[in-house]
């Protein structure tokens, strides 16, 4: 495996791909990797002949009061996992690399923006668009692997994509969880013992709107409430959303008659934690 920390060098290393006739897979993480970010690695190696994976902490995309500073940094760890696996070429720049002095763009795919995830961090989704629209720059992937977990990342991606006619395909993998049914995510390394099994809520208040869903419940508002419900039954957690939308506009439906995504986020102590499900009514 490649490591390449200059934008310079991992393009020069793209496009010799690109000349070759191999189609390369592209996986973007801020490292802290786990097994979730390692399925979407492994997704791309049976797809793709090269697969390119970039670790960048990105600043853009956090608010003042969030955790930057804190966020887990990992790249020995990080680069031993990859190199494990098989990846050709781990891009790693450093903040001034990527957004050296002077620079004043920014991509924002404008309504997506603000629903879920974007409602509750302004300016979230448009440090993901800047940073996304620069690595789909410097690597020029065939395809690019993203998690389901991110499901609001994922739609303001795929409208990114196709709003500035970019090259490259979005494949969406499967949510990774732990057996008791928690999302991975880099964050729950901030999670105590207590907070692990308190974090369990997610998961569980989605499950409940599930099995309503296969009891032939299909009312949006009523489901909400069974989700909310489960949530307020846990003490630790405090919920920020539960909402249940069209998967790529992320806009409210009042019934999952069609299928829908149904999306929680919840802080456990000071950690913010989101999940998802996406349903399908069966027919009756």
């Amino acid at each position: 495996m490649k490591r390449i920390a200059t934008i310079a060098e991992m393009k020069a290393a793209c496009r010799q791909v690109a000349r070759t006739g191999k189609t390369l897979g592209f996986v973007a993480t801020m490292g802290a990797l786990h097994e979730g970010h390692l399925s979407l690695v492994r997704a791309s190696e049976s797809r793709c002949d090269v697969t390119a994976v970039s670790i960048f902490v990105n600043p853009l995309q956090f608010g003042p009061a969030e955790d930057l500073d804190k966020y887990p940094r990992t790249l020995e760890r990080d680069a031993a996992l990859l190199e494990q696996l098989g990846a050709d070429f781990l891009f790693m720049p450093g903040v001034e690399e990527m957004y050296p002095q002077g620079a004043q763009t920014y991509v924002l795919v404008e309504e997506l923006s603000n629903k879920l995830d974007g409602a509750s961090r302004p300016g979230h989704f448009r440090g993901v668009a800047t940073v996304v629209a620069k690595l789909f720059e410097i690597v020029r992937p065939d395809f690019a692997f993203f998690g389901q977990k991110d499901a609001a990342q994922v739609a303001v991606l795929r409208k990114l994509a196709n709003d500035l006619d970019m090259d490259v395909e979005i494949v969406v993998c499967p949510i990774v969880r732990e057996r008791d049914g928690l999302a991975m995510s880099s964050r729950n390394a901030y999670l105590t013992s207590e907070q692990r099994q308190q974090a369990l809520v997610l998961h569980r208040s989605l499950l409940r709107v599930q099995t309503a869903v296969e009891q032939g419940e299909h009312d949006s508002a009523k489901l909400i409430e069974i989700g909310k419900q489960a949530i307020t039954e846990e003490a630790g957690a405090r919920l920020d959303y539960f909402a249940i939308v069209d998967p790529d506009t992320l806009d409210s439906v009042a019934d999952v008659s069609r299928g829908a995504l149904v999306a929680v986020a919840a802080y456990v102590g000071a950690t913010r934690l989101i999940d998802n499900i996406l349903v399908t009514a069966s027919p009756q």
